[in-house]
């Protein structure tokens, strides 16, 4: 950067830009937050030796992900990123728990009125509500952590609006209770 001011990096490192610095393309002098988080997380040493090793042309996508974990990891210091994804997971879960029953409530619905021509599809309906079922008793049972738990017993928009990575309203959602059968709680001692 020379002769202008200073990335964001060398100004809070307190040095002077070179024409060179690694720092200056990805992070401005006019976002000086976006550097200080990564290197709260990450260290400016760090953070320089991953960018050198990297090509040219994926550095602002790297950039992108370090600033995404440091963000996260200042939000949840134990689980990061990794505790949205979980968070994530656990919703598309229980949602695909929820489809599977009201597909099977419609079945039985559409076969108390028309048994004869619901019969033939009943068949293949039932086959793929139980393939669904399984995939999500699998996906369940890979996610039973304290913070997947916390589905269990809470309103699902309320989670949503409250949740730190996920502050996007809902439209819709707020009277959707999620249960979950006690039974099927694992235990570590078990």
């Amino acid at each position: 950067m020379g002769g202008a001011s200073p990335c964001a990096s060398c100004k809070l490192l307190r040095r002077r830009c070179a024409k060179d610095c690694i720092f200056a393309p990805y992070f401005p002098s006019d976002d000086p937050h976006k550097f200080a988080i990564v290197h709260k997380i990450f260290g400016a040493s760090n953070v320089s030796k991953m960018l050198q090793e990297i090509a040219v042309q994926h550095r602002a996508d790297a950039v992108s992900s370090l600033v995404y974990e440091a963000n996260a990891r200042v939000r949840d210091p134990v689980y990061g990123c990794v505790g949205a994804i979980s968070f994530l997971q656990n919703q598309v879960s229980q949602l695909q728990m929820q489809l599977a029953l009201a597909q099977t409530d419609i079945l039985c619905i559409q076969m108390h009125h028309d048994p004869a021509a619901v019969a033939t599809t009943a068949n293949l309906q039932l086959d793929h509500q139980q393939q669904q079922l399984a995939l999500v008793n699998h996906n369940h049972h890979d996610l039973a952590d304290s913070k997947s738990l916390l589905l269990a017993s809470t309103n699902f928009g309320a989670t949503l609006q409250n949740h730190p990575y996920l502050n996007f309203a809902t439209s819709g959602v707020n009277n959707v209770m999620i249960q979950q059968d006690p039974l099927k709680r694992e235990s570590l001692w078990t």
